[in-house]
């Protein structure tokens, strides 16, 4: 055992206190400010027409539950000297402080700055995602406490990412640019539905990353119709992304199993749970 890898554990754990923290604060449930209503609203449902509808952020309960649940597990003696946690393990404890601080800026109103300090915590949350994929886990309970959690996180702060920026955009008078703000969206949502694309073929279709993609652009699709501002062909712009992106990342699995089926392999048991 290394005192690093004690310290390193520890870290992961206070930081992801001090995220679960901030989500309180950015929930408004300690007194501040909802993050749907700093900066102006720049990052309300309403605010751009890529936003997904309120009730999409319910999904964060579910990544910060598994943040938690992440950082007591790998807290645990059995991991401590874990190949893939001596990888991983910093740069989980980074996206914990990104995730902290990024609530911080937006309730600062620095909207650009939050820009910067999500497009980090994506960069995060790709690398950590690398280490998942070059490094199997070992058991049906680290599949989902860790590519399950992390999954869902990095397809959440995709989509987020783009709603980000584009209410920078918007808060900052940044004109249409000739192709008005309907295409533009539309050219975003292709954009989402591309990346969710190369991730499933890249990653052999891990369900989780998928899953909280899709469900964020679901969610754009149904505000579109359902809030301000009404645009019928940035929902179905949305919808369709979010169809290609779930729709690629199952079929690839399926592809892959049938695959290994073939060539007389047995796929691992890990492998049938959401990652």
């Amino acid at each position: 055992m290394q005192r690093s890898d004690v310290v390193r554990q520890a870290g992961v754990l206070v930081l992801a206190l001090v995220a679960t923290a901030g989500a309180f604060l950015g929930s408004g449930a300690l007194g501040g400010t909802p993050i749907a209503e700093a900066a102006d609203g720049a990052l309300s449902a309403s605010a751009t027409p890529v936003a997904p509808g309120s009730p999409a952020f319910s999904i964060w309960s579910v990544i910060y539950t598994g943040l938690l649940a992440y950082a007591v597990w790998q807290a645990l003696p059995a991991q401590r000297e874990d190949a893939r946690q001596r990888r991983m393990g910093w740069l989980a404890a980074a996206s914990m402080l990104l995730n902290a601080a990024w609530i911080g800026v937006v309730q600062l109103g620095v909207l650009w700055l939050s820009v910067a300090v999500i497009v980090a915590l994506l960069v995060v949350l790709v690398l950590v995602l690398r280490i998942c994929i070059a490094v199997p886990r070992r058991s049906l309970l680290e599949a989902l406490v860790v590519d399950g959690t992390f999954g869902l996180y990095l397809g959440w702060v995709t989509i987020a990412t783009i709603a980000n920026t584009a209410a920078a955009l918007a808060a900052s008078d940044v004109g249409p640019l000739g192709l008005g703000p309907t295409l533009w969206s539309v050219v975003l949502l292709i954009t989402a539905a591309l990346i969710g694309l190369a991730f499933a073929l890249q990653t052999g279709g891990r369900l989780a990353f998928a899953l909280a993609l899709a469900w964020g652009l679901a969610w754009v699709a149904i505000a579109r119709t359902t809030d301000e501002p009404r645009d019928i062909p940035v929902a179905a712009a949305a919808a369709c992304a979010s169809v290609v992106t779930l729709g690629s990342a199952v079929v690839v699995r399926v592809r892959d199993l049938v695959a290994a089926r073939r060539e007389g392999r047995t796929a691992p048991t890990a492998a049938a749970v959401p990652d």
